[in-house]
């Protein structure tokens, strides 16, 4: 009869690392490629736990813009729902993007931040109306967060 050694878990990490989160600094445009989960909520009188509007945006990469991205916002608001396209980049951890419901006008910009303990997985900011548009919207504080399976 043979026996073979089962490896211990001190040795199985040996052999398979765990992988480290890199700095959010160190984020890549690459890395929001994919489908992520959204909720925004209003900076005044508003929370996370009872957002205002939800949704979902797909980002992929920027056929135009090398280490940009560019994808589709679908959301829910009062009344109906919103779709808009969406083009921006992360450089040093900080998130940009513009959204325009049209393709041509700004309608919104989104400012934010990858998390430290969001590991390239989540990203928190504000979302603000473009200069020049009606003020009929709040700015809103956003969470982005990358859907299970894609990473």
């Amino acid at each position: 009869m043979l026996f073979t050694s089962v490896p211990t878990a001190a040795q199985t990490t040996a052999a398979n690392p765990v992988p480290t989160c890199a700095a959010p600094a160190d984020m890549a445009p690459s890395q929001l490629y994919g489908l992520w989960q959204l909720v925004l909520w209003p900076q005044d009188g508003g929370s996370e736990a009872k957002p205002a509007s939800t949704g979902a945006l797909l980002f992929e990469r920027h056929p135009e813009y090398p280490g940009s991205v560019r994808g589709n916002l679908k959301r829910t608001t009062p009344g109906n729902d919103q779709q808009a396209l969406v083009s921006g980049d992360v450089t040093s951890g900080e998130f940009n993007l513009d959204e325009s419901a049209d393709g041509v006008t700004m309608d919104a910009v989104w400012e934010g931040n990858a998390t430290a303990s969001g590991c390239g997985q989540e990203l928190r900011g504000i979302r603000r109306p473009a200069e020049g548009r009606p003020a009929g919207e709040p700015a809103m504080n956003f969470v982005l967060r990358k859907a299970p399976g894609w990473r």
